[in-house]
């Protein structure tokens, strides 16, 4: 199995993402579901347009378990363009992804105003005894830049 961290699984997560700042159907989020070097989910956040429940790693956890016919996506990575949100942590926990690569953190997302709760993935991985094998910071910068588009964009709303 390839576990290396892989910048192309990122930069279509980060591909992914920017849609929205054209669509603005949710924020600037996407993830990407990956195992053994296969991409098995793409997804952005559509919470706009859909529920607060969309964000992009619940809905490529859907896609890839819709597809795998099977909750169980032991051996997968997830590449997330933000640290997941505590919903997300949990339901990346409960579907048994092995690792979660970032870019930037729950506190660069506060700062943008978007509604986050102050609890890293650190701290559920520690609280809850995860198995889950965390990586932040990864293409930290054009990350970051998602940001700042999205800051510019008239009219982007933040939840």
């Amino acid at each position: 199995m390839n576990r290396d961290i892989n910048e192309e699984f990122m930069r279509i997560a980060i591909a992914n993402a920017r849609y929205n700042l054209d669509v603005m159907s949710g924020g600037p989020f996407g993830a990407c579901i990956v195992r053994n070097g296969d991409i098995l989910a793409v997804a952005r956040n559509t919470v706009i347009s859909q529920d607060a429940t969309c964000h992009a790693e619940v809905n490529a956890i859907r896609t890839a378990s819709r597809l795998q016919m099977n909750y169980d996506l032991s051996g997968c990575d997830i590449y997330s363009t933000t640290e997941p949100c505590p919903m997300c942590f949990g339901a990346i926990h409960w579907s048994k992804i092995g690792r979660i690569i970032y870019g930037t953190s729950i506190e660069d997302a506060k700062k943008l105003g978007f509604n986050e709760l102050d609890i890293s993935n650190t701290t559920m991985k520690e609280l809850g005894n995860s198995p889950v094998e965390i990586i932040g910071g990864f293409l930290l910068d054009e990350c970051l830049q998602l940001f700042d588009e999205w800051r510019n964009k008239k009219n982007a709303a933040v939840y």
